[in-house]
């Protein structure tokens, strides 16, 4: 039997109640938007394009566009054209900016990737390129839970109803044989859906047991005393699940394929930079989410350090385990099967990839026709 691979799927209209639900794990509020990391464009514009609009989450998962924008690398492949960033805090409202046209490209989860491909009948967007693999931890009280079999009649927090953490556990208790009604939470164990920026908290005042939470949220945790039970890399073959992928609107990318090309270019020189330069690179993570458009103060070494290894950078957006998230959403029945046939579209990627000497990535049978 596979082990729990989650993530839920955004809920489709025969789920209305998760659809405000998904995606929520990142810190700030709504869309904060800056320009990046004050480094001026210089050079030929790309396709002629002042600007390439882009957002993302401003936690430990979206470490590829906070850095790449830290140190250039995303300015350096756009050359002339400007780069205009916006911070969410939810997937939902990414989705929302994206059909909208307030973002051209973002970094966001797979739950609120698939609703929105689902949502719009395939047309709002496509998945060009993972970002991110794993990051993810049920940390505990240990002078309450000591092992595993120890959770029934526990409290353990979920990021949100219907989120990626949140069909993770639900899948997993289901997999020990504990009891939940997946709405309500309530049954052998209990959820309890909190923001992760409320989670250090209730974990202080003892309303929680413990908690199935994304990094930083998790080291945040275990520094205040937490245990972490289980990494949930342990869960899935080879140790990879995606976390965070990187999508674009179809109209931008059909207008615009060589602003999406250098954006990639931007993204896959980023991931190599980090692999290569860890402690430099977890530097610039931590200045960045220092910036006031985050929370406006640098997080202490016992929590970025392992915040920061806990998640994988990657270009391959590991679209086999997008699509067995989907098969566990529809399990734990929070979702109608989603046709997710085209939502990806790896072309460019595997171009970048190509130039730089890298293997091509695979689509899973998930691509475009």
């Amino acid at each position: 039997m596979s082990a729990v691979r989650h993530r839920l799927l955004a809920a489709t209209a025969t789920v209305p109640l998760l659809i405000a639900a998904l995606g929520a794990c990142g810190y700030g509020s709504e869309a904060k938007k800056d320009t990046a990391a004050n480094i001026v464009p210089k050079g030929p514009k790309v396709d002629g394009l002042d600007q390439v609009k882009i957002g993302f989450f401003g936690n430990t998962t979206h470490a590829t566009p906070l850095i790449g924008l830290r140190t250039g690398q995303f300015q350096k492949a756009l050359g002339g054209t400007a780069i205009k960033s916006s911070v969410f805090n939810a997937g939902p409202a990414e989705i929302e900016a994206l059909n909208s046209g307030a973002i051209d490209i973002g970094w966001i989860g797979p739950s609120p990737a698939i609703n929105g491909y689902v949502k719009s009948h395939g047309k709002s967007l496509k998945i060009i390129a993972g970002s991110a693999s794993g990051g993810v931890s049920l940390i505990v009280n240990p002078k309450k839970i000591k092992s595993l079999d120890d959770l029934r009649g526990k409290t353990i927090a979920t990021p949100q109803l219907g989120n990626t953490q949140d069909v993770a556990l639900l899948n997993f208790l289901a997999q020990k044989g504990y009891k939940v009604d997946a709405t309500s939470g309530k049954g052998d164990v209990t959820i309890q859906r909190i923001d992760n920026k409320v989670t250090p908290t209730a974990y202080a005042q003892g309303s929680i047991d413990a908690a199935w939470v994304p990094e930083p949220t998790a080291s945040k945790l275990v520094a205040a005393g937490g245990r972490s039970l289980l990494d949930e890399k342990k869960l899935w073959k080879d140790g990879k699940f995606v976390i965070t992928n990187v999508i674009v609107s179809q109209k931008f990318l059909k207008e615009h394929p060589k602003a999406v090309e250098a954006v990639l270019r931007g993204s896959v020189a980023t991931n190599t930079w980090i692999r290569s330069h860890p402690a430099e690179a977890v530097k610039a993570l931590n200045e960045e989410l220092a910036n006031p458009r985050f929370s406006g103060k640098a997080l202490p070494a016992d929590v970025i350090d392992p915040a920061f290894k806990n998640v994988d950078v990657t270009d391959d957006p590991l679209a086999a385990t997008l699509q067995e998230e989907a098969d566990h959403a529809v399990q734990a029945g929070l979702l109608k099967k989603p046709d997710l046939k085209g939502i990806y579209d790896l072309t460019l990627l595997n171009k970048v990839l190509k130039a730089e000497g890298k293997p091509p990535v695979d689509d899973a049978g998930l691509g475009s026709n």
